[in-house]
């Protein structure tokens, strides 16, 4: 038995007329008919009695009309399992986020999923939170992974999922006076060598906003977007840098004794937009794996 006979009886039982289920359902009434004719054939049953307003369900026709929406409820499942299964398999995930993101949380969760689901492809752009937001919002990007708040004059059409709180820690160069120590203050910087993540970057904003509440202007003499590139840098001597915890051992790396440098990490997605089983699943196991630490 097919399921579209199966959904065409159904059609009947619901609309209690022949005529009326066979335009719901786009096809002649003739067929309809034959078609009716042809299953109470087969189930050597009377499924229907006429009346002068339509159809009326026999009591075999509604025990068959609860089963056939049991089996079109389950095929329905079926396909959709299929499909998701196929979004797995077959899928791809878009994915955007700063240098913390790519280099520390990713590669751990990208790894664990392409040994259940080899035949996942991954694209993964850096860039700074403004631009992932961007992305996303236009459709680039599946998923984005940004400092919070994100200032965009859209941003009320993300989805925003709260994913960890990071906090920014000062390096040192080996040889360095604050090399010993645990904290530092704002102070401490005055007349030290910077080397900075670029300007316009969301952690580059709050480091300069925290040293100018704190009346420092930090002497910044170069600027970059990769995390090794800072610790090389630093761990040259050509100045102090600030990273973030993730980057780091837990032993390393210097406290803001003033205040702690800390920003939100979020996922973000469209609003309006469901994701797909691969994103769905990315997204869980990044949150369970960076809840773990």
């Amino acid at each position: 038995m097919e399921l579209t006979t199966l959904r065409h009886f159904v059609a009947i039982a619901r609309e209690g007329h022949v005529t009326r289920a066979a335009r719901t359902m786009g096809v002649s009434q003739p067929a309809l008919s034959a078609m009716l004719r042809k299953l109470e054939i087969e189930l050597d049953a009377k499924l229907l009695h006429r009346t002068a307003r339509g159809v009326e369900l026999t009591e075999a026709g509604k025990v068959f009309a609860q089963h056939a929406e049991e089996a079109i409820r389950r095929a329905e499942a079926g396909i959709r399992a299929v499909k998701e299964l196929q979004g797995l398999e077959q899928g791809s995930i878009r994915i955007g986020g700063g240098a913390t993101a790519t280099t520390f949380l990713l590669p751990p969760v990208i790894s664990a999923i392409r040994k259940s689901h080899p035949g996942l492809r991954f694209y993964v752009r850096e860039d700074g939170s403004s631009s992932v937001a961007d992305a996303v919002l236009s459709g680039e990007l599946d998923l984005g992974i940004v400092t919070l708040p994100v200032l965009h004059p859209q941003a009320d059409r993300l989805h925003k999922i709260p994913l960890a709180s990071d906090e920014l820690r000062l390096i040192v160069p080996p040889a360095h006076e604050l090399a010993a120590s645990h904290h530092f203050r704002w102070t401490d910087l005055q007349s030290q060598s910077v080397v900075a993540f670029e300007g316009g970057s969301a952690v580059r904003d709050l480091i300069d906003r925290a040293a100018a509440a704190a009346g420092v202007a930090l002497n910044v003499v170069m600027e970059l977007r990769s995390i090794e590139s800072i610790r090389r840098m630093v761990t040259a001597g050509i100045g102090v840098g600030f990273v973030s915890r993730f980057a780091l051992r837990s032993d390393e790396g210097l406290t803001c004794k003033d205040a702690r440098l800390e920003r939100r990490l979020a996922i973000v997605r469209l609003r309006d937009r469901e994701p797909t089983p691969a994103g769905a699943m990315f997204e869980k196991m990044l949150l369970e794996t960076v809840a773990k630490g």
